[in-house]
């Protein structure tokens, strides 16, 4: 097991894990809530968001850099089987990667729960990039991955980059350079979304103008980052229309995007499917994010 280090390691495959906000965390009260799960990789109760940091060997790097967002239904964070093992999946091929523990929709521990994960996403591609040239990451070359609803929060994170919900008065860009959507949630709409991440987000009745709003497949836009999206046809828990009509949206605005849907697999095909990252590397080396 690899060791926890607080200061900063050069050494191969170590880890930061740094509190996401240097400061006060915005959007939050007091509670009684408190943190489990950390040592089953499956966590709830989350009212400290982190950010864990993984580097590659010098010799290795890349430049670029990609936040890690566990799914989860926006119940839970599976940190370790969607967040650990893909870090040091990504570090192997020279890329840094930084995993999220976001804060999980909850009116117990913030006044506004619909914008509570969305602040720590945007929060995360701001602190990567503030500290890119200690980490040797180019600042161009800072992406956003998600599983699950974890897609649904780097697909929102990709399309509300440019209202800031956090303190930036450096005006630090906000936006992914690219994304990276595994069986996301995309939609909001009763139609195609997974209902409990719906109702943890959005509460039991939510607005039309809400749905809307956190519906990413109609905010879309020219500036949307380029995108890479995977699912299986036979999802059973969140449809694999999710990723088509972000595709669409994506294709329509002339947005680069390239899907794969795999015939059978049902919702978390990565944990029996081991050579799915293949062509996702295969991408990332076609785009001039990875070397080899």
């Amino acid at each position: 097991m690899v060791s926890l280090f607080l200061g900063w390691t050069s050494i191969v495959n170590a880890q930061q894990v740094l509190p996401l906000y240097p400061a006060k965390i915005p959007n939050t009260k007091p509670s009684k809530v408190t943190e489990t799960g950390a040592t089953s990789g499956i966590i709830r109760g989350i009212t400290k968001p982190t950010l864990q940091v993984y580097l590659p060997e010098k010799d290795k790097a890349t430049g670029t850099g990609v936040v890690i967002i566990p799914g989860g239904g926006y119940g839970v964070v599976v940190y370790q089987g969607e967040g650990i093992d893909i870090a040091k999946e990504f570090v192997k091929r020279g890329i840094a990667a930084f995993v999220l523990k976001y804060r999980l929709p909850n009116d117990s521990i913030m006044p506004d729960k619909k914008i509570g994960p969305l602040q720590d996403a945007q929060q995360a591609i701001k602190f990567v990039r503030e500290n890119a040239s200690k980490w040797g990451v180019d600042t161009h070359k800072i992406g956003i991955m998600g599983f699950s609803a974890g897609g649904h929060l780097a697909s929102t994170e990709a399309t509300h980059f440019e209202k800031s919900l956090i303190d930036n008065p450096e005006q630090i860009s906000l936006r992914p350079d690219f994304q990276i959507l595994v069986y996301p949630v995309i939609s909001m709409r009763d139609s195609l979304t997974h209902q409990g991440s719906q109702t943890n987000l959005l509460g039991k009745d939510p607005s039309t103008e809400s749905v809307k709003l956190f519906s990413n497949e109609l905010q879309v836009t020219k500036n949307t980052p380029p995108a890479y999206i995977t699912h299986t046809a036979d999802d059973k828990v969140v449809d694999v229309d999710n990723s088509i009509a972000y595709f669409e949206a994506l294709r329509r605005e002339k947005v680069e995007v390239e899907m794969h849907i795999y015939p059978k697999g049902n919702h978390g095909f990565i944990f029996h499917h081991p050579g799915w990252m293949e062509p996702l590397f295969d991408w990332m080396k076609r785009n001039n994010w990875i070397k080899y």
